[in-house]
């Protein structure tokens, strides 16, 4: 159903453009179509919808137009499927990237291919990587991420075998999917307490993630951004002090206008305390220096607003950060939800599951060849679940961290299972 949500949100945007009235517009289900079914929204190509579909080991692309009605539905049979391993999507205006990692034996391969707005293959395959493993693998191998330009695309991988030192190897390219750098480094880990999280690429290529140290699967006592500028091998280590105070979950956020690093993140003022409020850190990449760093409590105003069935103390225990949306004046957005799950023995909060948001993975675990994925919500309960996603709170700060105003819209959501 998740596809026919975010189709008609967007029909919405496209008719409130042309006319003071709503209009909604939905598709048909397909009769191919089953509760097994996977697939990804691909995006608005050449003015077509296009939908990718995983339907009984084979692959589709779903083609609708602006009547959300099906014109076309093209089979890619050359894309393998018994160990297809993950499919990620690049859109452009009048094409699409898929890059696909698949494993034959005991090599997964990296390859790519351009669709058209058609849903059609527009390109002969192109092999990016490969990578040797010893053992049958379920989980992806390469991550890709994109800048928000689109003209640098970046494959990486995490080899973390050896849990003291991690070879991380990144492959940039550029917007036909040439590449543009290779570069194979090694990162000094302290196993059980260094974990890497929130890979991001600037529109000139140059990569930051945050790395952080966390006690016995809690909050954060140490932060640092990782910066590799687009040309070069070499990592910036740069340390991000937050003094007297525990940190959540960071969330890293680029700033191309004014070309910063943006890091926010709840803070707490003891371990397992109550959340007191957000903090920020700003690097200007340019001159390589900090130019912000603020923590702003929460007052009981926004507390009483946000805090539903809460008590005004406990209000943003159930929050997570959602989205970060930065101002041109480098003033910033910030988008908060409750969400939590209850069962018939109780519910959890956000230490009943490992290294942060419900809704994301670590990144070394998950992308690593040689270890598990481990779900962040990792309920492991046979009781029927029940996951509440609640009240939404919008925050808007000027570009000195002071919070100018909020907003709450109240929303009761649920899903069982």
């Amino acid at each position: 159903m998740r596809v026919y949500q975010y189709l008609i949100v967007s029909c919405l945007i496209f008719a409130s453009l042309t006319s003071g009235a709503q209009k909604i517009i939905y598709s048909e289900p397909d009769h191919n179509d089953t509760r097994r079914i996977n697939f990804e929204i691909i995006g608005k190509v050449s003015g077509n919808f296009l939908i990718y579909k995983n339907i009984r080991d084979r692959s589709y692309i779903s083609v609708y137009n602006n009547d959300m009605e099906q014109v076309a539905r093209e089979l890619h049979d050359y894309v393998p499927q018994e160990r297809l391993i993950n499919v990620d999507f690049f859109p452009y205006a009048d094409h699409a990237y898929m890059v696909y990692q698949y494993q034959k034996r005991n090599v997964v391969y990296c390859k790519a291919v351009k669709v058209d707005g058609n849903g059609r293959k527009a390109s002969q395959v192109i092999t990016i990587d490969t990578s040797h493993i010893g053992f049958a693998s379920t989980n992806r191998i390469y991550s890709a991420i994109t800048s928000e330009n689109r003209e640098n695309i970046m494959l990486y991988k995490i080899n973390a075998r050896n849990k003291s030192r991690y070879i991380i190897t990144t492959l940039l390219l550029n917007d036909t999917l040439g590449l543009k750098k290779r570069t194979r480094f090694l990162m000094p880990m302290e196993e059980y307490n260094d974990h890497l999280d929130e890979f991001s690429l600037d529109n000139d290529g140059n990569l930051v993630f945050a790395k952080v140290r966390r006690a016995g699967n809690e909050t954060i006592s140490e932060t640092k951004l990782i910066w590799k500028k687009a040309d070069q091998d070499t990592l910036t280590e740069i340390p991000v002090t937050h003094t007297n105070m525990y940190l959540d979950e960071p969330h890293i956020k680029i700033d191309n206008v004014n070309r910063r690093y943006f890091l926010t993140s709840f803070f707490y003022r003891q371990r397992r305390g109550n959340i007191e409020g957000f903090y920020f850190y700003v690097w200007d990449r340019d001159n390589e220096r900090t130019s912000l760093e603020n923590a702003v409590e929460l007052g009981e105003d926004v507390r009483k607003e946000a805090r539903g069935g809460s008590s005004v103390r406990t209000a943003f225990n159930d929050f997570f950060i959602r989205n970060i949306i930065i101002k041109k004046d480098g003033g910033f957005l910030i988008n908060t939800e409750s969400y939590y799950t209850s069962s018939r023995i109780g519910s959890w909060n956000r230490w009943n599951y490992l290294y942060g948001t419900p809704t994301t993975f670590d990144y070394y675990t998950a992308y690593s060849p040689y270890s598990s994925l481990w779900w962040r919500n990792r309920n492991l309960n046979p009781q029927a679940v029940r996951h509440h996603a609640d009240n939404l709170m919008i925050l808007s700060f000027d570009n000195t961290g002071k919070l100018q105003w909020n907003n709450v819209i109240h929303k009761d959501q649920y899903d069982d299972e």
